[in-house]
């Protein structure tokens, strides 16, 4: 004859375990995330983009320093000032991807930020992201960092022309270049009633500061 062996445990003890499962597996996933934002091989310690364009009554220019460096790869581990020598060097720096939040982009014109977000189709893509395909040897000793740009959620490559200087323990790095806002199917934002009427051509600048953890 069978007889079925039930074991209770009581409900206090299980749901106090239950809550140690949930405590554990949520300090790993913590854990987790965090080995991963600081496991780069480069660091940004700071940075700003900026945008300057034309419009019928004045020129304009709207920037932020919300600058995130979410990937980052070298083809071979880096150290110190000679390590900071080497980085630019042609395929030292494997993947470099930098994301910039639409909205975080500001203008100190009057009513020109809620239309250039919109123009921007911040709502549906909020980033804009670019993705470093290669360095290059410009002139007269220049540098050109080409890749891909991602805006409103489209793509073009891009070509900046990069100037470095070194700074203490970091990496100055500046760079620019053009570009069409209707090549990335943008309509120039307007302003002012639509009196003000910016041009779709915009220089893009930034400077960043780059660092070996």
């Amino acid at each position: 004859m069978k007889s079925d062996m039930v074991v209770r445990f009581p409900a206090r003890r299980v749901v106090t375990g239950a809550l140690a499962l949930l405590l554990t597996g949520t300090t790993m996933m913590a854990v987790s995330r965090a080995q991963s934002a600081t496991s780069l091989p480069l660091a940004l310690n700071s940075a700003r983009v900026s945008l300057a364009g034309t419009s019928n009554i004045h020129d304009y220019t709207a920037s932020t320093s919300t600058v995130r460096l979410t990937s980052a790869q070298l083809a071979r581990p880096l150290a110190g000032a000679a390590g900071l020598d080497e980085i630019l060097a042609p395929g030292t720096i494997g993947a470099f991807d930098v994301t910039v939040p639409a909205t975080s982009l500001v203008s100190d014109k009057d009513g020109l930020n809620k239309n250039m977000h919109k123009a921007l189709l911040a709502d549906k893509h909020p980033d804009i992201l670019f993705r470093l395909a290669r360095l290059e040897a410009g002139a007269a000793g220049s540098l050109k960092a080409i890749g891909t740009l991602r805006v409103a959620g489209k793509e073009r490559e891009v070509a900046f022309t990069l100037e470095t200087e070194p700074q203490a323990s970091a990496l100055r790095i500046t760079g620019q270049t053009d570009l069409l806002m209707t090549d990335y199917g943008i309509t120039p934002p307007k302003a002012m009633l639509g009196m003000l009427k910016t041009h779709p051509k915009v220089t893009i600048t930034f400077e960043a500061l780059i660092a070996l953890p």
